[in-house]
């Protein structure tokens, strides 16, 4: 899920008719939430236009690719509204991709500012073949078992949200980077290499190919119908506590898009109660406001699964500061193996 480089893009219109300029908004977003035959994404879609009479035309790619095209195309923006991870959507903003725009929705979203705001919560995790093992590794050492050799697999920081938080969460998890360069070098002994895709890696694991991936929550559980032999866990660090790094789908509204009030409208549409309440029950999502909490088996479910989980975020402006020096770093640690 959410690989940087620089894939296929898909382009999807909701529409069978003629498409005029006026009526449409373009939404570039990162993988995860379309999935499906009725996603969060496509239903929503569907809703909007149906209220509005705006076609929704959608391109996704990776979180950091996404923003690498939106970047290409600065000075000809071809969308209206931007849909990433952190850090990248901090990237987006402070290249000036972004405007100003504050969501009806704001004041029940506690972390909005006036360049993006989250849309969906999410969480970092792992994921193993619980058919092979009787049950998952412990703790973060319980990881650098040999007989993981080759049957471990994260995705590649810098490339791959999900694999950039994994590279997040051991810091945090070893308290500091120092200790958490060590570790991941250690860790490449086992390590069988380089995905930009984390979604991919979870059909290798239900095929025992891997024992052990790293994931996201909101993926992992839509894909564990299809997966019967994966079960999401969490390491624990030399505390005894299990943590998970919160990494929520963020959405903002393009600089000079081709269509910007639709664009508007579109993100308060996706951020308004009726729209929010419905992100677990089709997609597996945790909604963003404060003011919902979900009744649906989904979301019961998701909560259920983070009881004991201590969800925890950094300052995501630092780092995105850092993360290039820190890509570089761990390029450097794990060379060679």
């Amino acid at each position: 899920m959410k690989q940087t480089h620089l894939a296929c893009l898909l382009m999807a219109t909701f529409c069978s008719t003629t498409v005029f300029a006026d009526n449409v908004v373009t939404v570039y977003s990162a993988d995860g939430l379309h999935d499906g035959n009725n996603s969060w994404y496509k239903n929503q879609f569907a809703a909007f236009t149906k209220q509005t009479g705006i076609k929704v035309q959608y391109v996704e790619s990776g979180s950091g690719a996404i923003v690498e095209r939106l970047a290409k195309e600065r000075t000809n923006p071809q969308a209206d509204v931007l849909i990433t991870v952190p850090p990248f959507i901090q990237r987006a903003a402070k290249t000036q991709l972004l405007a100003k725009f504050t969501p009806e929705a704001a004041a029940s979203i506690p972390t909005s500012n006036h360049y993006y705001t989250p849309l969906v919560n999410n969480y970092l995790t792992f994921i193993y073949n619980a058919k092979l093992l009787k049950s998952p590794p412990e703790n973060w050492a319980s990881l650098l078992d040999p007989r993981f050799k080759n049957k471990l697999q994260y995705s590649t920081p810098g490339q791959a949200g999900d694999g950039t938080a994994v590279m997040l969460q051991v810091f945090h998890s070893f308290n500091g980077k120092d200790a958490g360069f060590d570790y991941l070098g250690k860790l490449q002994a086992n390590n069988v290499g380089p995905s930009a895709s984390t979604g991919k890696l979870t059909a290798l694991v239900n095929k025992g190919e891997l024992y052990i991936a790293n994931g996201d929550l909101q993926m992992n559980l839509s894909q564990m119908a299809r997966n019967p032999n994966v079960q999401i866990f969490w390491p624990k660090d030399d505390n005894g506590e299990r943590s998970a790094l919160v990494l929520p789908y963020v959405v903002g509204l393009v600089q000079n898009g081709p269509e910007t009030e639709n664009g508007k409208k579109l993100i308060n549409f996706l951020l308004d109660k009726q729209s929010q309440s419905r992100v677990s029950e089709l997609s597996w999502g945790m909604p963003v406001r404060s003011d919902i909490t979900p009744s649906d088996e989904q979301y019961r479910t998701a909560v259920k699964m983070l009881e004991g989980v201590k969800t925890w975020q950094p300052n995501w402006d630092e780092v995105e500061v850092s993360l290039s020096s820190d890509i570089s770093r761990w390029q450097k640690v794990t060379d060679g193996e």
